[in-house]
């Protein structure tokens, strides 16, 4: 029996209910829902619900000729199994939210069309709320018109709101149409030696979906512009190289995987009469002072939009002009100066840009293993026995690489990490081994300590000691210490006195304090303290962080103060500002150096004020004014 609804139908059973709230009927498609009746332990009723669903099911069949199932289980985030393509026409949206289905859990769910949303279809209305509970077992037909496009579903209960999903509709049996179109593009033009294309390129895109629903469209993306629909080959006639992404979608709805063409343009020769850009990157490691440790490495890079780059050149400490290939590795220790120019294929060469920068020597290779020495402490009897208990601090030193681990092995018992001083309280005789490794992974060989411990008749000291520490320098605005921080610990014990007293910094292992530390490493740090008694009791670790500042570093020592840049015998008027290093405009600038050339010089002008505009020193206005006073000055002439 169909049940057709004007506004609201619910059927409500076992908390479940059916909703179709509806819109006039000249505005979506009126849509019928048709509950599919459980069956019964009466033969009677078995035999007249079975004669109603087979009566209902003709009726379908007379008027839909396809049928999408949807599917619902126990989860909360997707469909258990849900169509992507249909066909236009009368169609039976089956929705099954029950045991066999998957929901176990009695767990209700919808099946809702979007009516809401731009950009897809609205004129179908269907909210179907299942549950396998209800007096249908949450299995659920509605008879529905659908049209050519995308049908956007989802479950509206709250909670569930990644269940969604997309219905393509096509005009006319593109539903089992599950492949995508292929795609291939192929560029036409005059072609170098390099393979660029000279003046211009042409790029035509062809799509085939075989014998599937047919290519509906073909789209093309240039340099991330966004995807536009193809209807004319690509012409690229500006110099520069392209990125040209290309995919097709056919009737079916199914999308093809993007494709990805590269492209580069040339200009025609004797057309360019524009130099190269070349930029210059120097990288390795750094100490404090901005030297590169071991090595610093020159990476060149040019680029040039008209005719190309033919070649890059770089002068090392005036060696004399070599062809760059691979980036240049400089491990001599000093102060190097690297000059480097490119030259495109219509014979341009830029003005000499230059690089300087300071290798040190690195640290040799850390071979050695930590020295690692024990000490015991506690109460001892006339025979050299400890009293109760015995406390073994094990401390390792690395002047290398630094102590990464240390490790202890009381009585065989294996080894162990070691993070506090070892406390043994077991009467009778004892070995504790101990071995250290560093950083580079050198590991000590294994040293030992023996003892006894007795029973003790006295009292023993089971006070901990009281340790304090504190942080002394010079701190900026902002608390951080400007180049060092002195770290010094004090500690006391008014029973057995104190033994010693531990420091570890950051993530290194505790070390033996003997006076004030000085930390010097920039960043933030965390150190750790701790004392121990004669009786072996040991403080609660106390931690101070604190951050260390770089020091300031003048890089230009001698610098030109003047309030304005000067240029040889040129005023530029632009105010000569501190660059925040220690160095002025002007110092970088460097009129009094000694040029080889005056277009070398303005070339030089030209690239570090720009650098200074990109740093938000300069502003555009400055940048034009200091490069018009380089011309017009006798800088280079």
């Amino acid at each position: 029996m169909r049940h057709r609804l004007s506004r609201l139908l619910a059927v409500a059973a076992v908390g479940a209910l059916v909703a179709l709230p509806l819109a006039p009927a000249t505005a979506v498609e009126t849509t019928t829902i048709k509950p599919v009746a459980d069956v019964t332990p009466d033969r009677a009723a078995t035999q007249a619900a079975q004669s109603d669903q087979a009566a209902q099911a003709g009726e379908a069949e007379a008027q839909a000729d396809q049928v999408l199932t949807f599917t619902a289980s126990a989860s909360v985030s997707a469909y258990a199994s849900a169509p992507t393509t249909a066909a236009a026409g009368p169609t039976t949206i089956v929705f099954e939210n029950s045991t066999a289905t998957g929901n176990n859990i009695g767990m209700s769910h919808t099946l809702t069309f979007d009516t809401g949303t731009p950009g897809y279809n609205q004129d179908v209305t269907l909210d179907i709320l299942a549950n396998p509970l209800d007096a249908n077992g949450g299995r659920y037909e509605a008879e529905v018109n659908l049209t050519p496009g995308t049908y956007r579903y989802f479950c509206a209960i709250p909670g569930h709101g990644t269940m969604v999903g997309e219905l393509v509709v096509t005009e006319g049996g593109g539903g089992d149409d599950t492949t995508a179109p292929t795609v291939t593009a192929d560029v036409a033009g005059d072609q170098n030696d390099e393979g660029a294309y000279i003046g211009s390129a042409s790029v035509s895109l062809a799509a085939d979906d075989g014998d599937g629903s047919g290519v509906e469209s073909v789209e093309y993306d240039l340099d991330g512009a966004g995807y536009t629909p193809y209807t004319a080959p690509v012409v690229l006639d500006e110099p520069g190289t392209y990125m040209l992404e290309y995919r097709a979608t056919d009737v079916a709805g199914n999308v093809s995987e993007p494709e990805m063409l590269h492209v580069t343009v040339v200009a025609p020769d004797g057309e360019d009469a524009t130099p190269p850009v070349v930029t210059a990157e120097v990288t390795g490691d750094l100490d404090a002072d901005g030297a590169y440790v071991g090595s610093g490495t020159l990476n060149l890079t040019a680029r040039d939009p008209g005719s190309g780059v033919a070649g890059i050149e770089y002068d090392l400490d005036g060696a004399g002009w070599a062809a760059y290939t691979t980036p240049v590795v400089v491990d001599t220790p000093g102060k190097h100066t690297v000059a480097y120019r490119a030259t495109d294929r219509a014979g341009n060469v830029s003005e000499p840009g230059s690089a300087t920068f300071t290798v040190v020597e690195a640290p040799p290779v850390d071979e050695t293993a930590p020295t690692v020495t024990a000490q015991v402490t506690g109460e001892q009897d006339e025979d050299g026995a400890y009293v109760a208990s015995a406390t073994v601090q094990i401390l390792a030193e690395d002047a290398g690489s630094g102590v990464e681990t240390v490790e202890y092995n009381l009585d065989g018992d294996g080894w162990t990490a070691y993070t506090d001083p070892v406390i043994v309280d077991v009467t009778g005789a004892h070995e504790v081994s101990y071995r250290a490794t560093d950083a580079a992974g050198n590991t000590s060989g294994p040293g030992s300590v023996e003892l006894v411990v007795v029973d003790g008749q006295d009292p023993p000291d089971t006070t901990q000691p009281i340790a304090s520490a504190q942080v002394d320098g010079d701190q900026d605005d902002e608390g951080a210490y400007l180049g060092s921080a002195t770290v010094t610990i004090t500690a006391r014990d008014d029973e057995s006195g104190v033994a010693f007293i531990e420091y570890a910094l950051d993530d290194t292992a505790f070390r033996e304090y003997t006076g004030a530390v000085e930390v010097t490493e920039p960043g933030s740090h965390a150190f750790a303290y701790r004392a121990t008694d004669n009786a072996g009791n040991v403080t609660r670790t106390g931690t101070l962080r604190f951050d260390v500042a770089r020091g300031a570093i003048d890089a230009c020592p001698v610098s030109d103060e003047r309030p304005t840049v000067i240029l040889g015998n040129k005023d530029s008027k632009v105010t000569n500002y501190d660059t925040g290093n220690g160095c002025t405009v002007a110092d970088l600038l460097d009129a009094d150096g000694g040029w080889v050339s005056h277009s070398a010089f303005v070339s030089h002008v030209q690239q570090v004020a720009d650098q200074l505009d990109d740093a938000d020193v300069l502003t555009a206005q400055e940048v034009t004014k200091l490069v018009r006073a380089a011309r017009q000055s006798d800088v280079g002439r």
